[in-house]
């Protein structure tokens, strides 16, 4: 459980670093994604998590 608190502290950390360092740019990165059809953000979050589950599961090989 300690494990998954410090892993979820540090995504938060990820997570919220763009938004504190670049405000301005933020803003309009998320009125770009407003504009992408849902089909295609769907498919890059899934994507994205795929290459994630094949980071954790070869960072637990090693």
């Amino acid at each position: 459980m300690k494990f998954f608190l410090c892993v979820l502290g540090m995504v938060m950390i990820v997570e919220g670093l763009p938004y504190f360092a670049f405000p301005e740019k933020m803003k309009s990165w998320i009125q770009t994604i407003m504009s992408i059809p849902e089909h295609s953000l769907r498919r890059f979050g899934f994507v994205l998590m795929a290459a994630g589950l094949c980071l954790v599961y070869f960072g637990m090989l090693g």
